[in-house]
């Protein structure tokens, strides 16, 4: 085998991106502008586990979901325990709220959380099998008031980013005073229409998950089929009648999908999706909703929550079909520092450190670049400002600070240019 059959070039596996600079830096504006704007909120941050026992999701996410039966990447450790690498981030959080026993100080309990989540699906633009998320949850109250919080949040998280061409869909899942007058209803309807053992079973499982079936030959044999929204509880239809007028009134857009269902199994009551359609049949680019039961189901006490989970993925790639920018998401430094000769480099990589002591993003060019040439890097890292130091800025005991966006230019002391620039 030759050398170079030998040393091929390694790449990403397969559904998972890397994202290299420029995009990079829109990832980066996007995660950290959704999180900045859940901690305005009040909400704190939780860090999680990258990988779990596998009984978490099976008993939290439900084992007829696709997530559970299809998509998780599940691996015996070298102890031959099941784990698993983290599908979605709630069950993760509650373990995590149970485990520590967060739940008996004030409630709500609010918490954010952001990276990546692994699903091994087939891969498509805007579906990847590591997928990048930011996630809230608010556990503890059983308030259609908080449940408006959370989902006037999520529609603000994408405004705050510059998307515009997305859409709100709301509905009710119903909760334990009607759910099972309902399953009995959608079972009794499915299980007179002719559908394959699969499907059979999962709507003997969960019944909800059949009406989220893609297929359209399934599709066509669920047109007519019972929905929960008209088969809601008193309770269950106040609670959704006050999270919508709560909506109404702080201006958050929505519209009423009947037919939603979600891909995970502890969703009641309120539940939503945002949708954007440039995006092609990945539309979906976050959602979430009220899971009461989940605590219970997971050892912990009957305490209800509400969360979503927004996809940073799709939210870069739906601002890339809107042809929006997110101001200074490219600019690497705001100074870069040029130097002219060997002294100069000394001096300027003493000020670079300076700057970046007092809080301002700076760089400098090295390998002896010519002006013309170190200039083009302080173009490219979109500096605001250029340095320039030379044997006659050196004798002077000065710097040329150059607004490269004016092009003007003047001449600061050398031990001034710090506090000048701040």
């Amino acid at each position: 085998m030759s050398d170079k059959q030998k040393f091929q070039p390694l790449h990403a596996p397969k559904g998972i991106p890397d994202y290299v600079p420029p995009q990079s830096a829109t990832f980066l504006a996007v995660r950290d502008e959704f999180v900045r704007q859940t901690h305005l909120a009040g909400y704190q941050h939780i860090e999680l586990p990258i990988f779990e026992d596998t009984g978490l999701f099976a008993r939290g996410v439900g084992e007829s979901t696709d997530v559970v039966s299809k998509e998780m990447y599940t691996f015996a450790d070298r102890g031959d325990r099941s784990v698993t690498l983290r599908p979605e981030g709630t069950a993760g959080v509650m373990r995590s709220v149970i485990q520590h026993h967060l739940d008996r100080g004030q409630l709500p309990i609010k918490l954010n959380y952001y990276g990546p989540f692994f699903r091994y699906e087939r891969p498509q633009a805007g579906r990847y099998r590591q997928l990048q998320q930011v996630g809230v949850e608010a556990i503890g109250v059983d308030d259609p008031a908080l449940d408006a919080e959370v989902v006037a949040l999520a529609d603000r998280c994408y405004r705050a980013v510059g998307l515009r061409d997305f859409r709100l869909e709301l509905t009710s899942l119903g909760d334990n005073t009607c759910r099972p007058a309902y399953r009995e209803k959608l079972q009794e309807f499915l299980f007179k229409l002719p559908l394959d053992e699969e499907t059979r079973h999962r709507a003997e499982i969960n019944p909800l998950r059949v009406l989220d079936d893609k297929r359209p030959e399934v599709q066509e044999m669920t047109a007519e089929a019972p929905l929960m929204l008209d088969h809601l509880s008193d309770s269950a239809r106040e609670h959704f009648e006050t999270v919508r007028g709560l909506l109404d009134d702080m201006g958050v857009t929505y519209t009423i999908n009947p037919r939603m269902v979600r891909g995970l199994d502890y969703y009641t009551k309120t539940t939503f999706e945002f949708v954007h359609d440039g995006l092609g049949a990945q539309s979906g680019i976050g959602g979430g909703g009220r899971y009461d039961g989940l605590m219970a189901q997971l050892g912990g006490q009957e305490l209800s929550g509400i969360g979503y989970g927004l996809g940073i993925d799709r939210t870069v790639l739906a601002l890339e079909a809107e042809g929006v920018q997110i101001d200074g998401a490219e600019r690497r430094v705001d100074v870069y520092g040029i130097p002219l000769g060997a002294e100069a480099k000394r001096r300027m990589a003493v000020l670079i450190d300076e700057l970046r002591a007092a809080g301002i993003a700076a760089d400098m060019a090295y390998g002896d670049r010519g002006l013309k040439g170190a200039m083009k890097g302080a173009n490219r890292a979109q500096a605001r400002y250029a340095l320039v130091l030379g044997d006659s800025e050196l004798e002077a005991g000065t710097v040329a600070v150059k607004d490269l966006g004016s092009q003007s230019q003047e001449s600061v002391a050398l031990g001034e240019v710090v506090e000048k620039l701040r």
